[in-house]
């Protein structure tokens, strides 16, 4: 009986460790597996990892970059392979800015000649003469004593006097007196000659002994209208002959005086009926009162009629010369604009030429790993070097023609340095614009199409 009982439980009890054995032996599977899976995630991420390495490695790889040096070269090969075709073209560039250079330069140099003369006649001198009248027919006069009033103003230094003379200047009385060759008589006192700074070309000027007696000076167009070349000569003036003592030479500041004849004060009143009036007076002021004392030459030298008197700055008209000179230099300054925008045109089209005949090297450097970039460069690089060289000829040429220029006319020689650099400048300018579209048309070119085409 009690075998009986305990027959059962002693049957089920082996069962367990079974369990237990067969848990732990797929448990071991299970982790081997698991680490085995495990190990190859391991290496497949190590290798995913040395793929992107590897691919950011290839990314970093770029064509070798051209050194300003091997810019140089490469652009400028095309310009050596063919000097006549650079000299037509590069001719072109160099008119355009020869002519910009000469036109700013000579108008430049005769600017320089007027501001000479200007600082050396000075702007400090004004002149009074006889107004319009206010009634119609009569002719106004300046007081006698209009002179030394006007001297006695502050600031004034030196006052000049001339008058004019109803008399005929004649080579020799057997001239007609209605051939009078534009040649006006005036008399002068002795300050004239200083107070416009003229001087003598040859002989001497009037002084208290010869102003009293019948010698006269000339103006330098006066003495060449009458051919006379220098002192001893003899005018013949209100029929009688006038001994010439001296010639001035030329006074931009007083263009009237160098189309007369002058005498002495006193001679005109004694010997030729000079009734004494002043037709010109021309005084210097102190610089820093030049307006002050204009503004008081007409009240001063006819208190009871100033509107009667003219006040005229004769400096002005050689300051309007040098500004029409500057607006005429305006317009040939674009003629010669026009002539460089050609000469461009003239360098696309050369540029243009160049990349259709050279498409077999441009294909090759294709092949051989050069980028778009680099044709572009190359070519944009002729392009600059071509108008650059037109540019440097047309400075050189474009100086010289003004240094001629301003020898044969006894100028100063200026070009403005502005006008140098900014005519450089300009050919440059042009030269990028006329290289970009075959520079383009270069680097589109497929390498296979331009090996064949080659």
């Amino acid at each position: 009986m009690g075998s009986g009982t305990e027959s059962p439980e002693s049957s089920e009890s082996p069962e367990f460790p079974e369990s237990l054995t067969e848990a732990r032996t797929e448990f071991r599977t299970e982790f081997r597996t698991a680490s085995r899976t495990a190990g190859s995630g391991r290496k497949a991420r190590g290798a995913e990892k040395k793929s992107r390495a590897a691919e950011r490695k290839a990314r970093k790889l770029s064509p070798p970059r051209l050194g300003p040096r091997d810019v140089f070269h490469v652009g400028s090969a095309g310009l050596r392979s063919r000097p006549m075709r650079v000299f037509l073209s590069a001719l072109g560039i160099a008119i355009g800015i020869a002519t910009m250079i000469a036109v700013v330069g000579i108008s430049s140099s005769s600017q320089a000649k007027l501001l000479q003369e200007l600082d050396k006649l000075g702007t400090n001198m004004m002149v009074a003469t006889p107004g319009p009248s206010m009634f119609s027919g009569q002719d106004t006069k300046l007081p006698k004593d209009a002179p030394g009033m006007i001297a006695r103003i502050g600031g004034v230094e030196s006052v000049g006097t001339t008058g004019d003379v109803k008399e005929v200047v004649r080579r020799s009385e057997n001239i007609p007196k209605e051939e009078t060759n534009g040649i006006a008589l005036k008399a002068a006192k002795d300050d004239l000659l200083k107070t416009l700074r003229a001087r003598m070309h040859s002989g001497s000027w009037l002084n208290d002994a010869t102003g009293r007696y019948p010698s006269v000076v000339l103006g330098h167009v006066t003495a060449e209208r009458l051919g006379i070349t220098g002192p001893g000569g003899q005018v013949f003036i209100g029929g009688q002959y006038f001994t010439v003592i001296g010639i001035l030479e030329p006074i931009p500041l007083a263009p009237e005086i160098e189309r007369s004849a002058l005498i002495g004060w006193d001679a005109a009143q004694s010997l030729l009926g000079f009734d004494g009036h002043p037709t010109s007076v021309y005084e210097r002021s102190a610089d820093d009162r030049v307006q002050e004392v204009r503004g008081l030459i007409a009240k001063t030298a006819n208190p009871e009629n100033p509107s009667a008197v003219s006040v005229t700055d004769p400096s002005a008209a050689l300051q309007a010369k040098a500004a029409t000179e500057g607006a005429f230099s305006t317009l040939l300054l674009g003629l010669g604009g026009i002539a460089l925008l050609v000469g461009g045109v003239g360098v696309a089209n050369t540029m243009i030429i160049s990349v259709l005949e050279r498409r077999h090297e441009i294909g090759l450097r294709r092949s051989l790993g050069a980028t778009k970039g680099q044709i572009r460069i190359q070519f944009v690089t002729e392009s600059l070097l071509l108008s650059g060289l037109g540019g440097l000829a047309g400075i050189a040429l474009g100086g010289a023609a003004t240094a001629v220029y301003a020898r044969a006319g006894d100028l100063p020689w200026v070009v403005p340095l502005w006008a140098v650099t900014g005519g450089f400048a300009a050919t440059l300018a042009i030269g990028t614009v006329a290289g970009l579209y075959p520079a383009v048309r270069a680097a589109k070119l497929s390498p296979t199409l331009a090996l064949q085409a080659g």
